[in-house]
């Protein structure tokens, strides 16, 4: 069997090569660039006809989008050499895919926002009212994160699960924002999380992915 996932990790590639790193899966990394037409030959656009990384391949098994692609792969390796990610009764899975969903619906556009006009994009492009517009309308989500971590360690159940890693891999976005000491149990939860050995080597991914 061969495992695959697609897109360099500087990108949201970093979801489904955070779950496999925490899962210790064997897989090959293809570090599919996004930038310059490579996701629009069609080679790629038979394994994505969007023309978007991440892509796993699981052994003929397509699977795109970021999000899908983290929790496909906790479901299907569940014990693969660590303590699952996914879940374990279906009142985690609730939480797994509601807390997932919400990173994307309520907070991912403006974190990405965020990001580029505060630390991705070249000085000379940024345009800091919008990163700071931004963080101002992430208020109210973070917000109601920051209740939903009032009385737990993780966002769902006791342990680490994929639902830290979606809703992380978002908030890593904007973890410099102003609006983040306003919130300790995030800010707390996100430190904890961005530190673990896994998604360390994705960083370092990152970095070898990244022009100097």
């Amino acid at each position: 069997m061969t495992l695959k996932i697609y897109g360099i990790a500087a990108s949201r590639a970093s979801r489904p090569l955070w779950v496999a790193h925490e899962l210790g899966l064997a897989y090959e990394h293809v570090p599919q660039p996004y930038q310059g037409g490579a996701t629009r030959t069609p080679e790629f656009l038979a394994l994505n006809p969007n023309g978007h990384i991440p892509v796993v391949d699981d052994n003929g098994v397509l699977v795109w989008e970021s999000m899908a692609c983290a929790l496909y792969l906790a479901g299907r390796f569940q014990g693969a050499g660590a303590e699952s990610l996914a879940a374990v009764n279906h009142a985690e899975q609730a939480e797994i895919l509601r807390w997932s969903f919400w990173a994307v619906t309520e907070c991912e556009t403006d974190a990405l926002t965020f990001l580029m006009h505060r630390v991705a994009m070249p000085p000379e492009r940024r345009k800091p009212e919008l990163a700071v517009q931004a963080a101002h309308r992430l208020l109210p989500a973070l917000r109601v994160l920051e209740q939903h971590l009032q009385d737990r360690d993780h966002i769902a159940g006791e342990r680490f699960t994929v639902a830290d890693i979606c809703v992380a891999s978002v908030l890593a976005w904007v973890q410099r924002a102003e609006a983040m000491p306003q919130y300790p149990r995030l800010a707390g939860w996100l430190e904890r999380c961005l530190a673990r050995p896994a998604q360390i080597q994705v960083r370092a991914l990152a970095r070898r992915s990244t022009p100097s």
